[in-house]
């Protein structure tokens, strides 16, 4: 097994899109609506403008863990100066190769965008089973967080 890294292109993103739905049928996602047409507009036109990256582990051609940061912009505050924000998406790895590294380096990878657009902080709603990978990396918990579903 050598598994290398690279950074999500057009050309891998049915591939992606089909994992980000397994991702989130394994996490639970009961919904029966087709989420594709939407996935790949969000991500054509984010990747296109900067604001969505995404590195990948490959694994001899085959795309075995994905991970994703969009960038958002909301008004500055103090814990985070610069307004500018990481939303942490599309952990997943196969779990043929789960607990060797690979989502920490994919973590560490989009970490790294995330300073370099200028992020004061990232979030990430994470499943229970990535929990362990966040808190080790540095990720606390913040019991503000509330949601409103339109």
């Amino acid at each position: 097994m050598a598994v290398e890294y690279k950074r999500l292109t057009e050309k891998e993103l049915d591939i992606f899109i089909e994992m980000r739905i397994n991702q989130l049928r394994e996490e639970g996602a009961k919904e029966d609506i087709d989420l594709v047409p939407a996935l790949r507009d969000y991500y054509k036109r984010h990747m296109a403008d900067g604001t969505f990256v995404s590195w990948l582990a490959v694994d001899d051609e085959e795309i075995i863990g994905t991970s994703g940061m969009s960038f958002v912009e909301k008004p500055p505050y103090f814990g985070c100066p610069s307004g500018k924000m990481g939303l942490l998406s599309s952990m997943f790895t196969n779990p043929r190769y789960r607990r060797m590294g690979i989502a920490k380096e994919l973590l560490h990878r989009v970490v790294e965008e995330a300073r370099k657009y200028g992020c004061g902080t990232i979030q990430i709603t994470a499943s229970e089973m990535g929990v362990k990978l966040y808190e080790a990396y540095g990720f606390v918990h913040n019991g503000n967080f509330m949601q409103y579903k339109l």
